[in-house]
């Protein structure tokens, strides 16, 4: 507003002060014209004989302004050159007094001869800059006796005048511009409150949490009249909002409904299994004589009732820990868990080669032992299982910064054959043959410890390339 205000008012000022100067300087030009060449004629007879034999000093300046300036050229060279200064000769001569007026004539240079000479006579008046003088509105006539007249009229009363009127409009459009500034943030700051409420209310919103739980957006932007722009923009994202809060109703009824069909069944599956497992090991326990064929049978039924016993755990604990169930969270010693943990990988798996890199002091933690101890033996059970044999596996714990801890897994087989690598910690994500799960495991233990990690305010991340796979876990 301000640009185009600026830019209006340097067109008014250029408009108004050309125009004025145009207007008198046109009244300059007609002022030449009454003017005629009386008083450059006037000079012929300065230095003449009046009829009694007495030289005439004197110029005829009657009516003629202060200023005026006359000359008489003769084959293009000036012969007589003066102005009007408006002393008290002129006032005698303009009474009627033939008294001598001397102090008028003018001194040209060489260059202020080659300017009058170069008027066209009988033409429009001309700007001319005489040295002795300022800059002249000049005008030549054709005289009686084959001479040029030359007469002008100063422009400094109309520079003058036009230098007021720029002063005058620098002044009124300052002031205009700095009251117009001032009194149009004012308003553009009052007008815009209703879009402020709009922002902050798209900011409350923004902070929610909208990744998954129960979310309340009750909250609304309180400008929605749609006679104004802002009013729309405020009706349409309360509409927004609306839609956006029963989708999200409608995500977290489906999640606890799964989630309930997940604990529910997980936690009905346990006995049938458990059963299960009881009938075959008795069965196989029977002294007399079973078929080769039933007996492989009765033992692969064992087997994957067993494993069908793992999966159903790890499902009732991820439902648990998805409902937001608390953790026992107690002070843990984490290098406990370390030493413990890669002493039962060893033992799993004694054709890798395990490694440890502990601090010398314990490293302590606020959370539930239980879970930390089953993140720690998942992803190491997740590197035996998923590398081939002779793999270095190396779990290195270690406090980073005051307030948080962290704990990597890294082994040196073939990498993670998935792309990106984080989805590893998706539930039954399988990856390419060198990781699948041909040893029977449930393909949920990242996800667990993922979500544990997760639970105890920590983060669990991974990268893997050929030759190098590091879990790391960092806990507060």
């Amino acid at each position: 507003m301000l640009t185009m205000l600026v830019l209006t008012c340097a067109g008014v000022g250029l408009t108004t002060t050309d125009t004025l100067r145009h207007f008198l300087t046109v009244r300059l030009d007609q002022q030449l014209t009454d003017t005629g060449g009386r008083y450059a004629a006037s000079l012929e007879r300065r230095g003449s004989e009046d009829p009694a034999g007495e030289p005439d000093e004197s110029s005829d300046t009657r009516a003629q302004a202060p200023g005026t300036f006359g000359a008489r050229l003769k084959d293009g060279t000036v012969t007589k050159a003066g102005v009007v200064d408006g002393d008290a000769d002129d006032a005698a001569v303009e009474a009627g007094d033939v008294a001598a007026d001397t102090d008028d004539l003018v001194r040209l240079t060489p260059r202020d001869q080659q300017a009058l000479a170069a008027l066209v006579v009988g033409g429009p008046a001309a700007d001319v800059d005489l040295s002795s003088l300022h800059r002249y509105r000049m005008h030549a006539i054709a005289g009686h006796d084959g001479d040029v007249l030359v007469t002008g009229l100063p422009l400094r009363p109309v520079e003058d005048t036009v230098h007021r009127l720029v002063t005058v409009e620098l002044l009124v459009f300052g002031v205009a511009l700095a009251v117009t500034g001032v009194a149009g943030a004012l308003w553009i700051r009052w007008s815009l409150r209703p879009l402020g409420r709009v922002v902050a209310t798209a900011e409350v919103v923004s902070a929610l949490p909208l990744s998954n739980g129960a979310v309340a957006l009750s909250v609304r932007a309180p400008d929605d009249d749609p006679r104004t722009e802002v009013g729309r923009v405020g009706s349409a994202l309360n509409r927004m909002l609306g839609h956006l809060e029963d989708a999200l109703a409608q995500r977290q009824a489906v999640e606890e409904r799964l989630r309930a069909f997940t604990a529910d069944a997980s936690h009905e599956l346990r006995t049938p299994l458990a059963s299960v497992r009881g009938h075959t090991e008795l069965a196989l326990r029977h002294r007399g004589p079973v078929p080769a064929a039933v007996r492989h049978s009765l033992t692969r039924i064992d087997a994957e009732s067993q494993r069908m016993g793992l999966l159903v755990e790890d499902l009732l604990l991820l439902a648990r820990l998805d409902a937001g169930r608390p953790l026992a969270f107690t002070e843990v010693d984490l290098t406990r868990i370390a030493l413990d943990c890669t002493a039962d990988a060893r033992a799993a798996g004694p054709e890798h080669r395990w490694c440890l890199a502990l601090p010398e002091q314990p490293v302590l933690v606020s959370g539930d032992a239980d879970r930390l101890r089953q993140v720690v033996g998942n992803l190491l059970t997740n590197a035996r299982t998923h590398t081939p044999q002779g793999t270095e596996v190396t779990l290195r714990l270690a406090a980073v910064r005051a307030g948080a801890v962290r704990l990597t897994v890294t082994d040196t087989g073939p990498g993670i054959g998935i792309q990106p690598p984080e989805r590893a910690f998706e539930r039954f994500v399988r990856g390419d043959h060198a990781r699948s799960r041909s040893s029977g495991t449930t393909g949920l233990g990242l996800a667990i410890a993922h979500t544990v990690v997760e639970a105890h305010g920590g983060t669990l991340t991974v990268s893997s390339r050929p030759g190098r796979t590091a879990f790391t876990v960092q806990l507060p």
